[in-house]
């Protein structure tokens, strides 16, 4: 069984606090529970009713370690669990969290359970957390969540990947809040990865859709909080004449991305942010995920930010090439920060006379998380 890249970090908070653990459906936050675990008796389910009744009456289980997964649907769950962890310091016992997506939207609800818990999000496998960078055609294949990936077939793949945008929606977005139009949802849904790597226009939604732009601000909105993909702001210091408001997107499933050079950028940012928020999570640093485009059409696919200082940009390519010319330029602009062209599939590995090193994806990738 995979190791996930998690679970130190969440054995040395454990004793510390709550420990919650966030991230899309079926990225393995269940099976990483029950691995920090003793017993399967320790792993209380929502919704399962002989563990709801459990919960309900407080006959939890005496161990060192419980965890609650689901406990969320329970209406008064905040006030449950900030008495199962007051009322645990004595007896030292500690306690995990897990659920859906909507986990990580309920738990802002409220303050009651302030100072009491840390999170962290898991995400999909990557390259660094297989340890393979040989893995790369594999993933951008299979997509990394752990059941399509380990399944290793294109027929499986794709049939997990049609069953999880129909839970995603007809499960998952019904239940964190009221929504109708759940037939315009799914298109929307669909249309999104043709639009990956460009600037997200809602007024072109809109139009494809016949809707209004409340509506479809609305929709992004839901989906992004349960994880359907992730939306990055661009890098703008005045200087450089950078746009300010054109954000990009991607998918957690990166299967769904058809273009071959789109898919391995969508990717890449998935690792990316892995990192950013493993790095935010366990260690405390203030990582962003952005990219860079100015008003003259140079456009840069990634800026790692820490504060409002920029660490790295990264550019994605096919195959071997000349050195960018939009990285070069911003390299030029910002002298001291590290550039990286990487490449999907070249074996070039060096460092050009603008300071830019070039290298393959896997080598790059297998130095994040």
């Amino acid at each position: 069984m995979q190791t996930r890249y998690l679970k130190h970090a969440i054995e040395e908070d454990l004793p510390k606090k709550m420990l919650f653990i966030g991230g899309p459906r079926q990225v393995g936050k269940t099976t990483l529970a029950r691995s920090l675990l003793k017993s399967s008796s320790h792993y209380l389910n929502w919704d399962v009713p002989a563990d709801r009744d459990k919960i309900l009456r407080g006959e939890l289980p005496s161990a060192k370690r419980i965890a609650f997964d689901e406990i969320h649907k329970y209406r008064s769950w905040r006030n449950f669990l900030k008495g199962v962890f007051d009322g645990s310091r004595d007896s030292q016992t500690q306690i995990l969290v897990t659920g859906s997506a909507r986990l990580d939207f309920y738990r802002r609800g409220g303050d009651s359970l302030q100072g009491r818990y840390f999170f962290h999000r898991l995400h999909p496998l990557s390259i660094a957390e297989l340890r393979d960078e040989k893995a790369l055609a594999d993933l951008l294949r299979l997509g990394g969540f752990p059941e399509p990936f380990f399944s290793g077939t294109d027929r499986d793949a794709k049939r997990w990947s049609l069953d999880y945008r129909h839970r995603l929606i007809r499960e998952d977005l019904t239940s964190l809040e009221r929504f109708e139009d759940l037939g315009n949802i799914e298109l929307l849904l669909m249309r999104m990865p043709e639009l990956v790597g460009s600037p997200l226009s809602l007024n072109a939604l809109r139009e494809d859709l016949q809707v209004s732009h409340h509506s479809v601000r609305r929709w992004l909105d839901a989906l992004e909080r349960l994880y359907a993909f992730f939306r990055i702001s661009p890098f703008g210091p005045p200087k450089i004449r950078a746009v300010k408001k054109e954000q990009k997107h991607y998918h957690f499933d990166w299967t769904l991305v058809k273009s071959d050079a789109a898919r391995f950028e969508n990717l890449v940012a998935s690792g990316l942010l892995k990192w950013c928020h493993y790095e935010r999570d366990v260690n405390g640093r203030e990582l962003e995920l952005r990219y860079f485009r100015d008003v003259t059409g140079r456009e840069v696919d990634f800026v790692i930010m820490e504060g409002k200082t920029p660490l790295q940009f990264i550019e994605c390519k096919m195959s071997d090439e000349s050195v960018d010319p939009s990285l070069r330029y911003l390299k030029g602009k910002f002298p001291g920060v590290e550039a990286v062209q990487i490449v999907a599939k070249g074996k070039k590995n060096f460092i050009s006379p603008d300071g830019i090193r070039v290298l393959p994806a896997g080598k790059f990738l297998a130095t994040l998380v």
